[in-house]
Order: structure tokens, then sequence, then C-alpha cells
């Protein structure tokens, strides 16, 4: 297969996982979940970022790039639908993804400022999960207070425990090929 026909078929799978991100907007307008619905709409805009990021800041994202982030942005939504409270690992994977994400666009951003990205990687993953987190226990405790349904979920302290280990977890990987894989970024190829 050549290179053009794989970038091809990675762009439809894209597409194909965008398709799938409607269909969970449509399951959770058809459930009535709010959660679902609210986490289809920003997972949905966020597979547009990189084409965002192309054009304002002198990037080209592979077609894997791409798909990763897209795949990420599905999970989360899927999740919502079920997976987050039946599936005991699902939480683990999507904190993995999505702090692999951002410990990406740091590591990048990082390097192509000349800064070592390790410590910023570390730093920006660990700030960002404790605020997600707290971000969530309060969005869970007003929505209690006030008898909707949360659009987020705090679970318990041992569930933010293991989402901030596994925010470190994604941290690590891209620590560990961000160099590798992430060249594109950073104009070294």
């Amino acid at each position: 297969m050549t290179e053009t026909t794989r970038a091809a078929v990675l762009r439809a799978v894209e597409r194909v996982v965008r398709y799938g991100i409607v269909a969970v907007f449509g399951e959770g307008f058809r459930k009535r979940n709010p959660g679902a619905i609210v986490n289809a709409v920003f997972a949905f805009a966020a597979t547009y970022v990189p084409d965002v990021l192309e054009r304002h800041c002198d990037v080209e994202f592979r077609p894997w790039q791409r798909l990763y982030a897209a795949v990420a942005m599905l999970a989360h939504a899927v999740g919502m639908l079920g997976p987050y409270d039946d599936t005991w690992w699902w939480d683990h994977v999507t904190h993995t993804l999505s702090s692999s994400l951002l410990a990406g666009v740091v590591h990048a951003a990082a390097d192509r400022r000349g800064k070592n990205p390790r410590p910023r990687v570390l730093a920006v993953i660990t700030v960002a999960g404790v605020v997600w987190e707290l971000l969530e226990y309060v969005i869970h405790a007003v929505s209690e207070r006030i008898g909707i349904d949360p659009l987020l979920v705090s679970y318990s302290r041992r569930d933010t425990l293991l989402d901030l280990v596994f925010n470190l977890v994604g941290a690590a990987l891209v620590l560990a090929f961000g160099d590798r894989l992430l060249r594109n970024f950073t104009h070294d190829e």
C-alpha cells in the first residue's frame, strides 16, 4: 500500500469515527442523557482541532495522529453511554488517551521552542489532571444539589487517584515515544 493510499484510508476511517460520535449524540438524545449529548458535541468539535492547528500553527499532522485524536474523542463520548459505569477499565483507557494527547501538545510545543519537554509534560499533566478532577467533583456536587443529571461524575477518592495515575501513564508514553512519534511537529524530519 502506498503512503498516499494509506493516508486516504486513515482519513476515511477518521470520518467513520466522526460518524460514530454523531451516533453517540443521537443515542444520548434518544436516551435523554445530557452527559452523552454534551460530551459528543465537544468530542465532535475536538476532532477538528488538528485542522485548526494546521491552519494557524505551521504544523502538519500525520493521518495516524488525526485518527488517534479522533478515537480518543470517540472513546470519551461512548463512555458516557454506559462503559464508564459498566466497564472497570474504560476510564483508565480514556484518561491515558486524553493525557497522551495533551502531553503530545506540550512535548511538541516545548521541543519547537528548544526547551526540554520532560518536566513541562509532567507538570502540565499533573496540574491539568488535578484541575479536571476538581471540576468533575464540583460539577457533580452542584448537579446533585440542584437535582439534575451531572454532565461529569466523580465516583470516589480511589477513582480520582486512579484517574491521576493513568494521566501519568499517558504522559509517560509520550515521554518514552514522543521524540520519535512527534518529530513532524518539530521540523526535525
